[in-house]
This record gives C-alpha cells, structure tokens and sequence, in this order.
C-alpha cells in the first residue's frame, strides 16, 4: 500500500519475514523517528542503524527527509529491513526518478524469505529424528 499525500510528503509500507513498517517522509532537517522513539535509542546497534538510514544515503537525502516510522511484529533485525524497505519504496512515491538508483542497489525488492513451517513426524521443519542403537 503506497500513498500519496502531496509533494512534500509520501507514504509506503515496507515488510520483512513478520514485520511490518508504515513510513512517512516529509522535507525536513534528517530527523528519523520510530515508534515514536530516536532512531538511535530504538535500534542501539550501529549495523542497524546503518540499514535504516542506507536508502536516504544512497540517493543523498540523509539530511533533508524526516521520516516518521511505525514497526510492528518480528524481531529486531526484521524490524530495521521492513523500515529500510519501506523508507525506499516511499522515497520512489516521493520522486519516480529515484527508483532506478535504489533498485540497483537491492532496496525495492522485498525479501519473501520466512520461516518454512514444522511437518509432523520432525523435530523442526526439516531435522529428522536422531537413529539410537540402544
């Protein structure tokens, strides 16, 4: 679902595996928002924090975008690619000529990689039983 409100704002859903991120940019100062927490205060680590911000790097837009994010679901890692792919999919909403850049660098494909489901008689979705000799 992608929305577009007027030519300084735009909206977008990104997704991994459980996760779900609605991102909001707006022209602003660079301040990133998520669930209403500092982006640095909600993923503490800096290779998250990295992969939440590359889309806005990649087409040189860091300082210039508030974004305003809402995750749900999965865990931290999921979280952090679910906003990445959504801040790219609402930068692409934002200006059409920013697609070319950001698919080239992977960000407007979503990642459909989740986990295979248990069958029965298994111990996991794959791991059979161990064979004992006694």
């Amino acid at each position: 679902m992608v929305q577009k409100s007027d030519d300084n704002k735009a909206r977008a859903v990104g997704r991994r595996k459980t996760a779900a991120a609605r991102v909001r940019i707006t022209l602003g100062k660079g301040k990133i928002t998520i669930n209403d927490k500092e982006l640095t205060t909600y993923f503490t680590t800096k290779l998250l924090q990295d992969r939440v911000i590359f889309p806005l790097v990649v087409v040189g837009k860091e300082k210039d975008m508030d974004v305003s994010v809402k995750v749900a679901g999965g865990g931290i890692r999921g979280q952090s690619d679910a906003v990445c792919h959504g801040i790219a999919r609402a930068l692409v909403e934002w200006n059409e000529e920013l697609k070319p850049v950001l698919k080239a660098n992977n960000l407007m494909t979503r990642d459909s990689r989740a986990k295979e489901r248990k069958k029965p008689g298994l111990h996991k979705a794959r791991r059979a039983h161990q064979w004992r000799k006694r």
